[in-house]
């Protein structure tokens, strides 16, 4: 046997590097979530042009109803049973089948952490009075935005790197279609939505550095292109949507800022309607994206 052969690993085995072995990516992530979880609060409701952007989508909402609202309506009624029935299905599925029994504990663990927080910061926060006609209460954060995105988040956490970019995809659309239909519904604000991806994003972070180093067996692929479900063009296509998105809403803000104080009219383009529509949608992909970014890279890698 010469030398090469005898640094080969064990037929059976691979050489790896560890997973996560450095918690900065993820703690930074958690930070960077919850620090602009007070900056989308700091902006759109402490500031009355935060105030006016989000009540004046409402208000082109409420004026713009087409009959996809009311089937919207009986989704968000569903909702909270859609997401739990999935999300345990799934779990409980990949817990009995790859036995991944802590994982499956943090990431349901992570769930309830996200929507408590919703809860609490529902509570604790507050929207100060000016000058804009609104709802005293505070909306933010959006709950059935967060057991959307938590839910999916907990799926994502669970499954193995090969099938975490289709996952974070698939997921993380369906959390956006649930973060629109409470726009569309005049449920939410749409910096209620933004926030509530936010608080998922901060928990998952946190719950994915902590999965990463227990799952040391199983968290382990090849890279990007092993599998079509570990392809980059999930992680891609989902940043270009988010990236595009965010572009457009930034321009019908810009636009609709000499009318931002006129009250809404059917005979005025609902920009802002169409700009916080947007906000959601480009938010949630490029979290989206992100999200699948870090744990790609904090899996272990086969040599």
């Amino acid at each position: 046997m010469n030398k090469r052969s005898a640094r080969r690993a064990p037929a059976g085995r691979s050489t790896t590097k560890p997973a996560a072995s450095n918690p900065f990516a993820f703690i930074a992530a958690a930070l960077l979530s919850a620090g602009s979880v007070a900056g989308i609060y700091l902006l759109f409701v402490r500031t009355t042009v935060g105030q006016l952007v989000g009540e004046g989508a409402l208000r082109e909402a409420e004026l713009n109803e087409t009959r996809i609202s009311s089937g919207l309506q009986d989704f968000l009624d569903l909702l909270p049973l859609i997401s739990a029935v999935l999300a345990a299905a799934f779990i409980l599925f990949v817990t009995l089948a790859r036995r991944r029994w802590t994982a499956a504990g943090i990431a349901v663990a992570a769930a309830i952490g996200a929507n408590l927080t919703t809860q609490v910061l529902k509570e604790v926060l507050q929207r100060p009075e000016l000058g804009v006609q609104t709802l005293g209460s505070n909306s933010l954060p959006s709950g059935h935005a967060t057991l959307a995105a938590s839910s999916a988040a907990a799926v994502f956490l669970v499954v193995s790197p090969r099938w975490r970019p289709l996952a974070a995809a698939l997921g993380g659309s369906y959390a956006v279609v649930a973060g629109a239909a409470t726009l569309i519904n005049l449920w939410h604000r749409p910096a209620d939505v933004m926030v509530a991806f936010l608080v998922v994003g901060t928990w998952t972070a946190i719950a994915g550095w902590v999965i990463m180093r227990v799952g040391t067996v199983w968290n382990v692929w090849s890279g990007f292109g092993e599998h079509w479900a570990a392809s980059r063009v999930w992680p891609a296509g989902t940043a270009a949507v988010g990236l595009v998105i965010g572009l457009i809403a930034v321009l019908f803000v810009l636009v609709s800022t000499p009318t931002l104080s006129t009250p809404a009219t059917s005979e005025r383009l609902p920009l802002l309607y169409w700009a916080g529509l947007a906000m959601i949608i480009s938010s949630g992909y490029v979290l989206t994206s992100l999200g699948t970014l870090l744990f790609a890279r904090a899996a272990r890698i086969r040599r």
